[in-house]
């Protein structure tokens, strides 16, 4: 399937690794021109590399390094990728992270930094991207969890992933007249190199066996790609009377109906 995608910009945010280098990754060997970006200089250029190796032909990656809390960190991306491809068709938030435990050790200081590393890039980047959207329309994407739906996870984690998802229902009704469609992805427990359940599973194979076993109904965790090739289809005309949704990637992971 043609997912008509050659030659559309696309930035992506925290893409240095796991679940964003994957949908650079897919987009890429869709034909996108595809803008990363993380704090990491090393490990972005990377990535950019492994990208660049799928891409369609050469100067079709961006690489900018920066701090995607920060506003002026946003700006960057959104200007280099302006003036090196011309515009923004596509903008997938990946940036997140949110410490801490329950409600009575959790500081102030660590929820407000849950906001400004998970909710505060994903608003920053979509206000500053939309403006360099095409009037023929755009697409943002924002990678929540499935535990922005239901119970699980971090108390932090499980409350700004909720207001990830809400936060795209409500862009893509505001954005719809603009031809512009939202939705957020809900990828359930996804095996990275490096990543959370990889660093569990070689501290204690027994016990993520068990894990997998009981809440996985597939009998494994899922892999990156199969989380950025459901991106790249959700950015492509085949998505076009997809918006406001958030899609579930999780091999039947979740409980939520």
């Amino acid at each position: 399937m043609d997912l008509g995608l050659t030659n559309k910009v696309a930035i992506v945010t925290g893409s240095s690794r796991g679940l964003g280098l994957a949908a650079a990754r897919s987009l890429a060997a869709e034909g996108c021109r595809v803008s990363m970006s993380a704090r990491g200089e090393a490990r972005l250029l990377a990535a950019e590399a492994e990208i660049a190796a799928v891409a369609l032909g050469p100067g079709r990656t961006l690489a900018v390094v920066a701090d995607l809390t920060k506003t002026d960190g946003v700006q960057a991306v959104v200007d280099r990728t302006v003036a090196a491809f011309g515009g923004i068709d596509i903008l997938v938030n990946n940036v997140g992270l949110a410490g801490g435990g329950g409600l009575l050790e959790t500081s102030d200081e660590q929820w407000q930094e849950a906001f400004d590393q998970t909710l505060l890039p994903a608003v920053r980047a979509s206000k500053l991207a939309v403006p360099h959207m095409p009037s023929r329309g755009g697409v943002i994407v924002i990678i929540a969890s499935i535990f922005g739906r239901e119970a699980g996870g971090r108390m932090t984690y499980n409350a700004l992933k909720a207001a990830e998802i809400s936060l795209a229902k409500s862009l893509a009704q505001q954005l719809a007249p603009s031809h512009i469609r939202v939705n957020s992805v809900s990828p359930g427990s996804i095996l990275v190199e490096g990543g959370s359940w990889w660093r569990r599973q070689q501290a204690d194979p027994t016990g993520i066996g068990e894990f997998v076993k009981r809440e996985l109904p597939f009998g494994r965790f899922g892999r990156p790609e199969e989380v950025g090739d459901v991106v790249a289809f959700l950015c492509s005309e085949r998505a076009s009377w997809i918006s406001g949704t958030s899609i579930v990637v999780d091999g039947c992971q979740s409980r939520a109906f």
